[in-house]
């Protein structure tokens, strides 16, 4: 994958800047790179993971957007897609999009996640519950939640650690 404004580097993984970049460049290249991350057939190992590759594409929207990560039973990316797009505040979210999404990409796991624009990325009341009727919707068709990330500028929270799964 060619990236913009850089080239590969001598050493693998490393990159050379072909012309002055400025912030915003930056932060495109950021989100190839995120984008690489969760090609079809990555393996994602740990929440960790899963929440680096997302932080970067999502901390610094204007507006909530939720996604999922789409695992097969090895939990290795089938897709990573944006499913729903908010306010500067909330979203509505439809866990019936969610299974449709998930039955028809015929996979096993999912990772959702969503941001906070704000960049506190504690969980709401509302967030809790969300992700309770997420979980029950895809149990009914044998698809396991993972992890709900909520991201924001200042972290990733799973509630998977927090218990809330």
């Amino acid at each position: 994958m060619r990236y913009h404004k850089l080239k590969a580097g001598e050493c693998p993984g490393t990159y050379v800047v072909t012309e002055p970049v400025t912030e915003q460049d930056l932060l495109r290249i950021a989100n190839q790179i995120a984008r690489k991350r969760l090609a079809k057939g990555t393996a994602i190992t740990s929440t960790t993971d899963a929440a680096l590759r997302l932080q970067t594409l999502l901390q610094d929207r204007e507006h909530e957007v939720f996604g999922a990560l789409f695992l097969d039973s090895q939990h290795r990316v089938l897709a990573f897609e944006e499913l729903f797009r908010g306010t500067l505040d909330s979203a509505s979210i439809y866990p019936r999009e969610v299974v449709k999404r998930a039955l028809l990409l015929n996979c096993g796991a999912i990772i959702a996640v969503h941001n906070h624009p704000s960049g506190d990325p504690e969980p709401s009341q509302s967030d809790r519950v969300f992700t309770q009727a997420l979980k029950e919707a895809l149990a009914l068709v044998d698809v396991r939640l993972l992890d709900h990330l909520v991201v924001g500028a200042e972290g990733v929270v799973s509630l998977a650690e927090r218990g809330l799964l």
